[in-house]
């Protein structure tokens, strides 16, 4: 937002920033109902406006959302209104581990913000967060992930490309990967997290299942490239990327496959 920017240079003062996140939070609020068909819908959007925040660290559901008595029907329209209006984004899962990557439309979705500054002042969570050595501790572990996909996002420049993550959804052998990416002719699982590649297992599932032996991590720790085996054999590399490499995903990638 480079209205909060400009005021944080000129006064180097954090305590100046919550009016102006406020101020840009309300116009959205009273813009965004102008997508609605009607005066129901209308409400509805307020809602979402006003909840939707709170369910960051999770996948949503249409019905109900946010302790209400609204309809799948009417939530899920009054989501797809914001969607299109670029305030906040649904993104679906894909089961694919090779191209091309085609979301499921059928499984639950996240929501993805227009901008990861607003959420953290409507969390009040902004103080906190200068106190933290690691940023993946932030708000149950679901602000880093959201300010990595919407850096990710900044990257097509040309058309709007949303980001997806990768499940499975059996009994007793569910997996989520935070993201992936078509990187040529490979889709590649990114994990968003801390601690030892042992954690990992969603991402051993992926790679079981993916043609060629590549993944990446972004977490708070130094840029390096570990080789790791799976439970059923399969010898893969692990790239870790500080969060702040980010935008410079692509580059790495093409270091990575390269040379290993």
């Amino acid at each position: 937002m480079p209205e909060v920017v400009r005021k944080y240079v000129e006064t180097n003062n954090i305590a100046n920033l919550p009016p102006i996140y406020e101020s840009i939070w309300e116009t959205y609020k009273e813009d965004v109902v102008k997508y609605a068909a009607n005066n129901s819908e209308a409400r509805i959007i307020r809602h979402i406006m006003s909840t939707a925040h709170l369910g960051l660290d999770s996948r949503i559901k249409f019905q109900n959302f946010g302790n209400s008595n609204y309809r799948s029907r009417e939530v899920g329209e009054a989501f797809r209104n914001l969607d299109d209006a670029k305030v906040m984004q649904l993104i679906y899962p894909t089961t694919d581990t090779s191209p091309p990557i085609l979301p499921d439309m059928k499984k639950s979705p996240r929501l993805q913000f227009l901008d990861t500054g607003l959420i953290n002042h409507e969390l009040n969570i902004q103080a906190e967060m200068l106190a933290m050595e690691d940023l993946n501790n932030a708000y149950k572990g679901a602000i880093i992930p959201h300010l990595v996909a919407q850096e990710l996002m900044s990257l097509n420049t040309s058309k709007s490309v949303k980001p997806i993550f990768w499940v499975r959804e059996k009994n007793q052998s569910s997996a989520e990967v935070d993201l992936v990416v078509q990187f040529n002719t490979m889709v590649i699982p990114i994990e968003i997290k801390s601690g030892k590649e042992g954690k990992l297992k969603s991402l051993h599932q992926f790679i079981e299942g993916a043609p060629h032996p590549y993944a990446v991590r972004m977490y708070s720790g130094k840029f390096n490239i570990e080789k790791h085996t799976t439970r059923s054999g399969k010898t893969y590399f692990l790239m870790n990327m500080p969060y702040y490499l980010a935008t410079k995903l692509n580059e790495y990638l093409s270091y990575l496959v390269t040379n290993y």
